[in-house]
């Protein structure tokens, strides 16, 4: 039964360690504030249309500085960069609870502060992911992976079921403020860790700039595999990702209170359910082999999840009742594919790329995993103001589910791809 559950052989390594003991806290209280946000947001215009736009100011920086972070990651010392996104990180969450406890009430105010906080995530994120391959030897990097995305989507368990509670006693500000004090153990952890200077120190000013971000679109356009692995999580989320209709569909399918509660808590943790489950039981990951073909059944799941999610809330009729408990399930059942779709692509691109552009390749990574979701939150919200809630999620679901037929006929080759090893394999 060992085989079956995630292996922890990289905690072994005491800079990953720090880091992954870090992140269990820190994503608590970043989850906190992807919970406030919405909520704020939906409180101050009772409009599912103004949620929506907070994707579009948090795609912008994830985009610009996801990008550049990543050519940053490749010129300097990745733990010192790391330490600015997480210092920064702290500052912007202190900043949403300074406009929270002063009440200003301002839609455009939070928004802002949303572009700045991620900014810095964009930086961080693919630093970090570079950073990986720096300190663990390859055969445990899949695994690596597998305990980080359990680790992200515990505290997305965690942080919206807590924050449903302590909003019963508590205000908003209080959630942005305990990000901001939690935010101390990334910090912590950074200065810990080794030097990881960048691979090839040669004097070189581009590296820096703009020509740098084109090296690693240029490497990326001539590596089909791995631009396939992009596209078809882009078609994933932004068709098949409905967290944009949690605050209403609480609130108008299954009966919560107009300003969150516990209805829109289970919402917007049932996905991370499914996905700790994954990774608990993740041990089977690192024996798959046609790890292309794996992410695409797996992203079918997930839009035949999302289907039966829209349906089950069309049909609850504003009652919370045993159709909540089964819209429920078909968001962990998403979460879990998501969960095995995230490990198998992150793991082809940590190993497919050389250290010199592997920061640059884990932004663009950075910009579609995080960007595809903000993204999705303004389709579907502004879809579902025109059409419903239930045919945005349901309709989304289906529209993956054909975009994966798509992508099958018309490149073969990635659901012919297998790792490494094999007289068969199709390398990277």
């Amino acid at each position: 039964m060992r085989r079956f559950f995630a292996d922890t052989t990289p905690l072994r390594v005491p800079d990953f360690r720090r880091l992954w003991l870090a992140g269990i806290v820190t994503v608590i209280g970043a989850n906190l504030t992807i919970f406030a946000v919405p909520v704020q947001l939906y409180a101050l215009t009772q409009s599912s249309a103004y949620v929506g736009l907070s994707g579009l100011f948090a795609l912008v920086p994830l985009i610009v500085f996801g990008l550049w972070g990543g050519a940053w990651a490749d010129a300097m010392d990745r733990r010192l960069l790391l330490i600015i996104a997480s210092i920064g990180l702290a500052l912007a969450s202190v900043l949403l609870w300074v406009q929270a406890a002063l009440e200003l009430n301002n839609v455009w105010v939070v928004l802002c502060l949303l572009s700045v906080q991620q900014a810095f995530f964009a930086i961080n994120q693919p630093t970090r992911s570079a950073a990986i391959p720096r300190i663990l030897p390859a055969d445990q990097v899949a695994a690596a992976n597998s305990l980080n995305i359990t680790v992200m989507q515990f505290g997305a368990i965690v942080g919206p079921l807590l924050a449903g509670v302590l909003l019963r006693w508590v205000d908003l500000s209080t959630l942005y403020l305990i990000d901001a004090i939690l935010c101390m153990a990334p910090i912590w952890a950074t200065f810990r860790l080794a030097p990881i200077p960048a691979a090839v120190m040669e004097a070189v000013r581009s590296r820096w700039g703009f020509s740098a971000v084109l090296d690693g679109f240029r490497y990326l356009a001539g590596n089909q595999v791995v631009l396939m692995s992009f596209v078809v999580d882009l078609i994933a989320m932004i068709l098949g990702m409905p967290r944009a209709l949690f605050p209403q569909m609480a609130h108008e399918s299954f009966g919560g209170p107009v300003d969150g509660g516990t209805t829109m808590a289970l919402l917007a943790s049932a996905m991370a359910v499914g996905a700790v489950a994954g990774g608990l039981f993740s041990g089977w990951l690192p024996r798959i082999r046609r790890q292309g073909l794996a992410v695409v059944l797996a992203i079918v799941v997930w839009g035949l999840a999302m289907i039966g999610f829209g349906v089950a809330a069309g049909f609850a009729n504003g009652a919370a009742g045993p159709l909540l408990w089964i819209a429920l399930t078909f968001l962990a059942v998403g979460g879990a594919a998501d969960m095995v779709s995230s490990v198998f692509r992150n793991t082809i691109l940590q190993l497919a790329a050389t250290d010199e552009v592997r920061g640059r390749l884990q932004g663009v990574f950075t910009v579609v995993v995080a960007g595809g979701p903000r993204l999705a939150d303004a389709v579907h919200g502004a879809t579902a103001a025109a059409v419903g809630t239930t045919v945005a999620a349901a309709g989304g679901g289906a529209l993956v589910v054909i975009g994966m037929v798509v992508c099958t006929l018309l490149v073969p080759a990635f659901i012919r791809y297998r790792v490494a090893g094999d007289d068969k394999d199709h390398k990277v």
